[in-house]
């Protein structure tokens, strides 16, 4: 349903009678203002302008002869038909508000419309106080424009700038064709994209060139990788600490070892670097510092911390060089290695720990052993296990202990029969090992060997058995007996 609203004067108002405003138009083109409501023969049209000062009729239609007003005579024209109005070569002073009274012979009408004379968008520019800022900063960009009834958009690449009103807020430039946006706390997101202003009015825009606005920040967190290394790290291994912190531009990175500047260094910090510099023989704390010159901001990481080991080589275990007798002889072994520091040794004997006693006496720092005296059990390997945190190494000393002979003894049968075979074994601890003759009740026997061997013995073959041993460097000789006896039935041949 549609509301008229009538003056005492019976002319009804009506959104009906023009179109809804405003009605906008290029400078210097041609604009129509049309009329909705349909008009009659009879009708007596008034249209009157309005600057917002001064009310002027334009042209009217009265007993159906239109007449239009000097001041635009030859510019306005009045279709005696419709009720339109055609205002041609349009100036700025045109804009403002256009009324129509219709005068019919039962009612009459009256409207209102807003005309806006549009000068051409052009001329979009932005400037900025400062194209480089610190994050937290204020920035301000003015964008100005040519053109009437502007309006500006800001756009971050191709994302609408959303003012807050808080931390972004946007002004027009009172007096001047010109926007200004205040980016408070500016973050380095704000410089992810170009900004653009954009100008328009309802008829053009144009995009301004683009600013790009470049956000200083950080260092952010200053971070070690390997954030806790081995607290140990063996000498020349493929070993890097590495420094990184969010910064632009990027932070200049320099490492300290217990706060000693370290050279030539950078983002990564070589093993090889370090102990070119002869650091790191002792645990100490590394850090990194990141300084960002433009925000003059500087940060330190947090330390860690770690020592640099020489890896052990060249492990050698010395020895005597005399002729070592067991309950008469010192031996002295030492065990050393060439390179590295060795912080654990370890002494095996024959794989068995070598524990240190009256007879087996270790040095203060266990790189020696005095064994005194040797006894035969000291025969074979000794081994020294040399440990450091990085590696191990291990040496070998083979010694040899002369004893002996002792504990002579002989095993085999006591009784065999004719015909049978008998096999004595003697048997004696010695090193060297010992020289074996045997005696059959005091007279020598061939046999050079500990085994002798009766092959079908004889009645003769009985008797008392002597095994002597004799160690051919000790010189010592023990002996030891065997009775054997070699039965059977007799036979006597008889003589006829």
């Amino acid at each position: 349903m549609r509301v008229l609203l009538c003056d005492s004067a019976g002319i009804c108002h009506g959104q009906s009678v023009l179109p809804p405003g405003p009605v906008d138009a290029i400078l210097g083109k041609n604009v129509t203002l049309k009329v909705l409501k349909k008009t009659e023969a009879t009708d007596d049209i008034v249209w009157n302008f309005s600057d917002g000062t001064n009310l002027n009729i334009v042209a009217r239609l009265k007993a159906g002869r239109v007449l239009v007003a000097d001041p635009y005579k030859g510019r306005a024209t009045l279709n005696a038909t419709n009720g339109f109005l055609t205002l041609t070569s349009l100036t700025a002073k045109d804009s403002g508000d256009y009324s129509i009274t219709i005068l019919g012979e039962v009612r009459d009408a009256a409207g209102e419309v807003r005309l806006r004379v549009l000068e051409p968008v052009s001329g979009v520019i932005i400037t900025a106080n400062v194209t480089e800022a610190k994050e937290g900063s204020t920035v301000s960009l003015n964008c100005s424009a040519q053109g009437s009834f502007l309006e500006f958009l800001w756009t971050n690449g191709s994302s609408p700038i959303v003012v807050d009103g808080v931390r972004i807020t946007q002004t027009t430039v009172s007096g001047t064709f010109s926007n200004r946006l205040i980016i408070k706390d500016v973050y380095r997101s704000d410089s992810s994209n170009p900004i653009f202003c954009t100008a328009r009015n309802g008829l053009q825009s144009e995009k301004s060139r683009p600013v790009t606005l470049t956000v200083f920040y950080g260092p952010d967190v200053v971070i070690i990788n390997p954030a806790k290394p081995p607290e140990f790290i063996k000498s020349k291994e493929d070993f890097n600490l590495t420094c990184s912190a969010a910064s632009k531009p990027d932070a200049v990175l320099t490492w300290y070892y217990n706060n000693q500047q370290i050279k030539n260094s950078g983002a990564v910090l070589t093993l090889k670097t370090i102990e070119e510099q002869g650091l790191g023989k002792t645990a100490g704390d590394y850090k990194c510092n990141a300084m960002n010159s433009k925000t003059t901001t500087a940060r330190n990481s947090s330390a860690v911390t770690f020592s640099v080991i020489e890896p052990l080589s060249g492990a050698q275990m010395t020895g005597p060089k005399l002729s070592l007798f067991a309950g008469n002889s010192t031996a002295n072994l030492s065990c050393q290695v060439s390179a590295g520091k060795v912080t654990e040794t370890v002494w095996l004997r024959n794989n068995e720990p070598l524990s240190a006693s009256p007879r087996v006496v270790f040095s203060s720092d266990m790189s020696s052993v005095a064994i005194n005296p040797v006894q035969k059990d000291d025969n074979g390997n000794f081994v020294c296990k040399l440990k450091n945190p990085v590696s191990e190494e291990q040496a070998e000393y083979k010694m040899v202990v002369f004893y002996g002979p002792e504990e002579a003894a002989i095993k085999g049968v006591k009784e065999v029969d004719l015909e049978g075979t008998v096999l004595l074994n003697c048997s004696a601890s010695s090193v060297p090992l010992s020289d074996f003759t045997w005696k059959l009740n005091g007279t020598a026997v061939s046999e050079k060997s500990n085994v002798l061997t009766i092959n079908k013995p004889k009645f003769e073959d009985s008797g008392t058995y002597t095994c002597e041993a004799r160690n051919p460097v000790t010189g010592k000789v023990v002996t030891f007996t065997h009775v054997l006896s070699v039965k059977g039935e007799l036979i006597i041949a008889s003589v006829l």
